[in-house]
């Protein structure tokens, strides 16, 4: 194979310096332990995947990246531009609110969560840039229309309410909301899940074509084997709050090697 040909092969993941650490993550609800000394590192420019069951962890550990919780033991650390490495888990909640404002975008498998319903698709992404600070009406309008526009939203609805739209549009809108100010990182939390077959494979052609237009760093969480190999590079396998095997996603998907993943590979075939 040339050098060319290598290159082309390569995955997107072999950067020097990672963009998101976790170290240590453990986590417990009255009784239930959530997560358990959960270690992940991201890339910038990958797509990592995260799969499990439900009750696995997954989403609580997305949410962690989200610094949505606090778990009770940890650190997690994100290299961002003009900004000192330290344990993000330590911001108070406005600092975390303004740091996930301008760098961390989310998109959530109910849209309620995400979105403000009875506004406008357009003043839903607005609402992202006020956060962040921005106060002009026709930057906001315009950066509004582009962010809709890069989802792949159609701009004839754009001052539609997300509860007057369909659920694959309703995902759409939160996509545009959430790459509005182009974040460092993109968290998906089943973003597929309750759409038909061909709704899906249009929210996840978006997700392909943003990832590689503008390179953004994505965690992708679903418990649909198919989707996480359509879009992953890497992929962490959860199970009772623990990763159990993590590879390189083909890697994982046909040398399956915890008895957990064999089992869940095998389901899907």
């Amino acid at each position: 194979m040339s050098p060319a040909a290598l290159d082309r092969a390569a995955p997107r993941l072999m950067r020097a310096e990672p963009l998101l650490t976790m170290r240590d993550i453990s986590k417990t609800y009255g009784d239930v332990r959530a997560l358990r000394h959960v270690d992940a590192t991201v890339y910038p420019g990958e797509v990592m995947g995260i799969v499990g069951e439900s009750g696995s962890g997954k989403s609580t550990l997305l949410r962690m990246m989200n610094l949505e919780d606090t778990p009770d033991s940890g650190d997690y650390t994100l290299r961002l531009p003009n900004r000192e490495d330290g344990n993000l888990f330590d911001l108070t909640r406005y600092e975390r609110r303004m740091l996930c404002a301008r760098h961390i975008g989310i998109v959530y498998q109910n849209p309620h969560l995400g979105l403000l319903m009875k506004h406008s698709s357009s003043g839903n992404v607005a609402e992202r840039l006020l956060i962040a600070g921005e106060r002009s009406f026709d930057v906001l309008r315009a950066k509004a229309r582009e962010a809709l526009d890069a989802s792949e939203f159609p701009l004839s609805r754009m001052d539609a309410r997300p509860i007057e739209l369909s659920g694959g549009m309703q995902q759409r809108v939160q996509l545009a909301k959430a790459i509005a100010l182009e974040p460092a990182l993109l968290l998906l939390d089943e973003p597929t899940t309750g759409l038909d077959v061909s709704v899906q494979a249009l929210v996840l052609d978006t997700l392909k074509r943003l990832q590689r237009d503008r390179k953004i760093t994505m965690v992708l969480v679903s418990h649909d084997l198919g989707v996480i190999r359509t879009m992953a590079d890497r992929v962490m396998v959860m199970r009772h709050g623990e990763v159990v095997e993590e590879g390189l996603a083909d890697q994982v998907f046909q040398d399956p090697q915890h008895n957990y993943t064999q089992q869940l590979v095998h389901a899907k075939l």
